[in-house]
């Protein structure tokens, strides 16, 4: 996918949605917890602290859009890996806005609410 650029900056969660659903990669850096009361069904998780030594789960050859509870830890990791070359974009609003515009949040045990 050759869309975005590194250090892509921001933005919303219906474009996100189209971004992912046209194949960039979706990664949730939120802690276990929040990560296990809901997520979006199409993303990888790997918390934030342990972005740096999970590295090579990152595809460099795809967009990646990164997403956490309102944007903070995406936004430190979108700059991490935009720095390092990365197509890398922020989930502005993180998973609040995801959940606010309507679109699917699951878990283990079907729908999902984030918390």
């Amino acid at each position: 996918m050759s869309q975005g650029s590194p250090s892509a900056g921001a933005i919303g969660p219906l474009e996100a949605h189209a971004l992912i659903e046209a194949g960039a990669r979706l990664i949730d850096v939120r802690e276990p917890q929040e990560w296990e009361a809901g997520r979006a069904p199409q993303a990888q998780h790997i918390p934030l602290g342990e972005l740096q030594h999970r590295v090579a789960e990152v595809p460099f050859d795809e967009t990646v859009v990164f997403v956490c509870h309102g944007g903070g830890r995406s936004g430190r990791a979108t700059q991490a890996f935009g720095d390092l070359g990365y197509r890398a974009i922020n989930l502005a609003g993180g998973m609040v806005a995801w959940q606010d515009a309507g679109l699917p949040v699951v878990s283990d045990s079907g729908p999902g609410t984030v918390i």
